[in-house]
C-alpha cells in the first residue's frame, strides 16, 4: 500500500501543467496533496497517485449509469452506488441515484506522466432501499477498465455501468442502519446487521439497507482491521443512524490450509475465499467476502493473513476458474468448513478437494444471458457418468426446479435439457446448477458446474 492510501501529506513542486492533458488538468501544489484525505488541490480537482511520482491533482474520473428495476426498467431512485477495486477495497465514495435512477460517481484512478489513467479495474456495487444488493452470487459484476475513460473531463459509461437491481419478495418489517467504521483505512469494509449488508466508502460512512426490524448486532469485516460490533434496535421504515464501529486494533490472525486439485487439467490453480456465517445462503452454498479475505493462485497450501474476529465459512474455487469443490461429500475434504478467528491462527486439519467442474455451454456461459420461452440448458458431457441432475434456482437462492435423473449420454460432447418447471417470472435472475453423478445404485456425486456460472436473466 503506498504512503498516499494511508493518508500522508505529500509535498510536490510547483504549479504546472501536466502534457497532454490540457488546461483543466493539472498538477498542484506548495502544499501538497493527500489521495486519502483528498485535500491539497483546488476546487474541482482529485488528489491521484502517479505513476513513477508523487500523487497530484487532476480532474476527477467519472462512472455514469443508471440503476434500474430489473422487472420494470424504470429507474431505481436513492440507490447508493460505490467503486470497488480488485481486492474489494472502496475506490469512491457514495453516489446516490436520482429519480431516473442516474448517477455519476467519481472514482480514484492512478494517473501516468501525461494524466492518463493507468490500466485498473474496478467493479460496481449497489444497494437500494426494497431491492436485494448488486452484485450477490451468483451475479457479478462486470469490471471496468478505467484506462478506457474518454471525454473531457474523462468518464466511463457502458453497459457494465447499468446496474440492475431485483426487488425483494416481502419488504415489510424493514428498516435502515447507517454509520461509521472509525478505522484507518476504512474504504470497502463489509458491514452486516441482521443478514444484511452494505460497504463503507473512502470516509468509512456506510449504509445497511433491508434490515429487519429488531434488535441486532452490527459487525464489520475487512482485511486488517478489527472492529467493535455495535448494539442496535431496528425500526421497520426508519433509519437507525449514528452507529459508530471503531477500531479495536490491527487484525493479525491467519487463517491457513491446503487444497488439493485432483482430477483437473496440469497447472491448474484456484482461489479461497472467507465467508462471513451471517451472509452465507446454506441451499445455494454461496455468501458475500470481505475486503481482503480472498487468496489467489492456490496450488496447494495457502494463507490468508489479517483476518478479523468472527465465524466464516471457506470456500474454495468459488470463483471461475475451470474448477469445482469436489462435490462428493462421502470422501474426505469435500465438506464446506466453518471456523470461529478469536484474534489467533487457525489452521485447517485437512485439505480441500477441487476438481475439474462441468463446462457450462448456455446459457450463462461468460457472463448473464437473457432468455425467452422455454430455456434449454447445455453443459459439457462428463465421460464417466451414470446420470446428472439438474437444479433451476432464483436470485434469492430458492429452488425453483429440479430433476435428479437425468439419463448419461454417450457419444456426445454436451447434455441437452429442457426446462420442465413451473412458468419463469419475467425479469428475475436465475441459474442452473449441473451435477454429474456415478453409476450404480449408491451413485455419488462426479463433478458439478461451476458455482457463479449458468446465470440468465428471463425475459
Amino acid at each position: 500500500m503506498s504512503r498516499s492510501r494511508l493518508g500522508f501529506a505529500l509535498v510536490v513542486g510547483p504549479l504546472v501543467a501536466l502534457a497532454g492533458c490540457g488546461d483543466e488538468e493539472v498538477r498542484r501544489g506548495d502544499e501538497g496533496c493527500s489521495v486519502l484525505e483528498q485535500t491539497g488541490c483546488a476546487s474541482g480537482l482529485a488528489c491521484e497517485e502517479v505513476e513513477d511520482g508523487e500523487p497530484a491533482c487532476f480532474t476527477p474520473l467519472v462512472v455514469r449509469g443508471r440503476v434500474l428495476d430489473a422487472g420494470t426498467a424504470a429507474g431505481v431512485a436513492g440507490a447508493h452506488v460505490i467503486a470497488r477495486d480488485a481486492n474489494s477495497a472502496a475506490v469512491s465514495r457514495v453516489a446516490v441515484s436520482g429519480p431516473d435512477g442516474g448517477y455519476a460517481l467519481q472514482v480514484a484512478a492512478k494517473r501516468d506522466r501525461e494524466g492518463r489513467p493507468v490500466v485498473a479495474s474496478v467493479t460496481l456495487r449497489a444497494d437500494a432501499a426494497g431491492y436485494q444488493s448488486f452484485p450477490r452470487a451468483p451475479r457479478v459484476a462486470l469490471p471496468l477498465d478505467l484506462a478506457t475513460a474518454t471525454g473531457k473531463p474523462l468518464a466511463i459509461e457502458s453497459v457494465a455501468t447499468e446496474i440492475l437491481l431485483l426487488e425483494l419478495e416481502d419488504v415489510a418489517g424493514l428498516g435502515t442502519v447507517s454509520g461509521t467504521v472509525a478505522a484507518r483505512a476504512p474504504g470497502g469494509t463489509l458491514v452486516t446487521a441482521g443478514g444484511a449488508t452494505g460497504v463503507a466508502d473512502f470516509d468509512g460512512a456506510f449504509t445497511v439497507f433491508n434490515v429487519p426490524a429488531g434488535s441486532h448486532e452490527v459487525r464489520g469485516y475487512a482485511e486488517g482491521l478489527r472492529l467493535a460490533s455495535a448494539r442496535v434496535a431496528v425500526d421497520a421504515g426508519r433509519v437507525t443512524s449514528g452507529v459508530v464501529l471503531s477500531s479495536l486494533g490491527e487484525a493479525r490472525a491467519a487463517v491457513s490450509g491446503k487444497v488439493s486439485i485432483v482430477d483437473a487439467p496440469g497447472g491448474s490453480e484456484t482461489s479461497v475465499i472467507l465467508v462471513p456465517v451471517e451472509t452465507f445462503d446454506a441451499s445455494a452454498k454461496r455468501g458475500e467476502a470481505p475486503r481482503g479475505l480472498r487468496v489467489g493462485g492456490v496450488r496447494g497450501g495457502f494463507v490468508i493473513e489479517g483476518v478479523p474476529d468472527g465465524t466464516y465459512k471457506v470456500l474454495a474455487a468459488f470463483e471461475n476458474d475451470g474448477l469445482v469443490r469436489d462435490p462428493d461429500t462421502s470422501i474426505g475434504g469435500t465438506a464446506i468448513v466453518e471456523i470461529t478467528v478469536a484474534d489467533a491462527d487457525v489452521s485447517l486439519s485437512e485439505s480441500f478437494k477441487v476438481t475439474e467442474a462441468l463446462a457450462v455451454i448456455r446459457p450463462g456461459a461468460e457472463r448473464m444471458d437473457e432468455v425467452q420461452g422455454t430455456p434449454e440448458f447445455v453443459w459439457a458431457d462428463d465421460s464417466s457418468e451414470g446420470r446428472y441432475e439438474i437444479q433451476v434456482f432464483d436470485a434469492y437462492g430458492n429452488l425453483v426446479w429440479e430433476d435428479p435423473n437425468l439419463p448419461s449420454v454417450s457419444g456426445n460432447a454436451e447434455v441437452k435439457v429442457t426446462y420442465g418447471g413451473p412458468p419463469l417470472e419475467p425479469g428475475m435472475i436465475y441459474q442452473f446448477r449441473a451435477t454429474s453423478m456415478s453409476k450404480g445404485q449408491n451413485a455419488t456425486p462426479l463433478s458439478q458446474t461451476e458455482d457463479l456460472r449458468g446465470v440468465f436473466l428471463y425475459r
